[in-house]
């Protein structure tokens, strides 16, 4: 097989695949039901042509008869008159007369014939498109709740190109929601780990940075002297239990030296 052969044969292919797409059987069984309304319309024409032909033949025919029994009159007329010449002329024409008469006879009926036909074929064919119509309305009755149906079970089904592309966009809008999220909670972690410093900080000026400074200062230091006031007084009571000679004894000595204490503060007041 040739390449222009192939290249044919590929693009016949392609244009069947594609007009297959494009038809709509709705549409072309409305032109079909369209072309035979023409037909039914020439086979009728043609049947009014045929009858016209044929009525005309009758007038014409009329009127030789008409003529063949006027020359029939005044050949008999002649002849009362003794005028056989005359009578014998008025038949000679009324023979040519009749001959025309005759023709026009047989015309007659073989047009009387075509007529008959074609009031037959036009009476078959008005009911064959009578009943083609019928049937044609069903079919695209049938076609469109098909077509229906298919829509919904494809939009049901997710298989239509609409639900299709719907769900991409449902897809795509779900994949960067949850990208966002993801990234949003990433940065939340390393802003509170420290590792990613809040960019809302740089915008302070340098008074404001010492004053937070020294205020972190204070509060250490003072958290600080806490801590060392803590550690001091656990200290003590360690001290006076290592200098008594017994271990009960310098729980006692508080209590003893309470009440001399008392007039001292008598005294002084």
């Amino acid at each position: 097989m040739s390449i222009f052969k192939r290249m044919s044969t590929i693009f016949k292919a392609k244009a069947n695949t594609a007009l297959d797409k494009a038809e709509d059987p709705r549409e072309t069984l409305d032109y079909s039901y369209q072309k035979q309304l023409e037909l039914l319309q020439k086979v009728r024409r043609g049947v009014a042509d045929v009858a016209t032909s044929r009525k005309r033949v009758e007038l014409q025919a009329s009127q030789l008869q008409a003529q063949s029994q006027k020359l029939q009159d005044q050949a008999q007329k002649a002849l009362s008159m003794g005028r056989e010449d005359l009578a014998r002329e008025a038949l000679t024409r009324k023979s040519g007369l009749q001959g025309q008469i005759d023709d026009l006879t047989a015309q007659h009926a073989q047009l009387q014939g075509e007529e008959e036909k074609l009031t037959l074929a036009s009476q078959r064919l008005q009911a064959k498109v009578e009943s083609f119509r019928t049937r044609k309305e069903t079919i695209k009755a049938t076609y469109t709740a098909a077509e229906a149906q298919t829509r919904i079970n494809e939009a049901f089904s997710g298989i239509s190109e609409e639900m299709s592309d719907v769900g991409l966009a449902v897809q795509r809008a779900e994949d960067k929601t949850q990208q966002m999220q993801a990234r949003a909670g990433a940065i939340d972690e390393l802003l509170a780990s420290g590792a990613l410093d809040d960019a809302s900080g740089s915008s302070k000026d340098s008074i404001t940075l010492e004053l937070e400074r020294m205020s972190s200062n204070s509060d250490v230091e003072s958290e600080l002297a806490k801590m060392k006031a803590q550690i001091g007084g656990s200290e003590a009571p360690k001290q006076l239990s290592q200098d008594a000679p017994g271990g009960a004894q310098p729980a006692q000595q508080p209590v003893q030296q309470a009440e001399p204490v008392r007039p001292q503060d008598g005294d002084v007041r």
